[in-house]
């Protein structure tokens, strides 16, 4: 009994693997912008991951930024709640061409309900999310297309 005890805890903690320490330590994958600045952007794809996001963040270096990957484009928000930093949304479509800007959406420090909903106006396939002020820093504009 004791046997398989063991097993059973040495299999889950192998599945655990290393855990990041610091925000450097998350995996991140180089996106290039119009104007060749390079970002690292951490890539949200399942449902728990696109729904935290950049939640209790207190910094955003301004090279460092998080991918949204949605399942397919269509008409998606976001919000702000229990996000501590303000952040510029660009929303691109399946052809990474920005089709709408949120820029300087500030933290939203009343109730769930009550928080502003950003997007939802283009369909979008993915969302990237920077530090408030980088988008403008950067010259991002409408119709641009953003590589990776």
């Amino acid at each position: 009994m004791r046997y398989l005890l063991l097993l059973a805890l040495s299999a889950v903690l192998v599945g655990c693997g290393p855990k990041p320490a610091t925000l450097e330590d998350f995996p991140t994958r180089p996106i290039t912008l119009p104007g060749g600045q390079v970002l690292h952007v951490e890539m949200e794809v399942s449902n728990f991951e696109l729904l935290r996001g950049l939640m209790f963040r207190t910094s955003l270096a301004p090279d460092r930024g998080m991918l949204f990957v949605y399942p397919k484009p269509n008409h998606y928000q976001t919000w702000m709640y229990q996000t501590l930093i303000p952040l510029d949304i660009i929303w691109m479509d399946s052809s990474r061409q920005i089709v709408a800007l949120d820029e300087n959406a500030p933290p939203c420090t009343t109730q769930a309900s009550k928080c502003p909903k950003y997007g939802g106006k283009m369909v979008s396939a993915y969302a990237l999310e920077i530090g408030g002020g980088m988008a403008r820093k950067y010259g991002l504009r409408l119709g641009q297309t953003i590589q990776w």
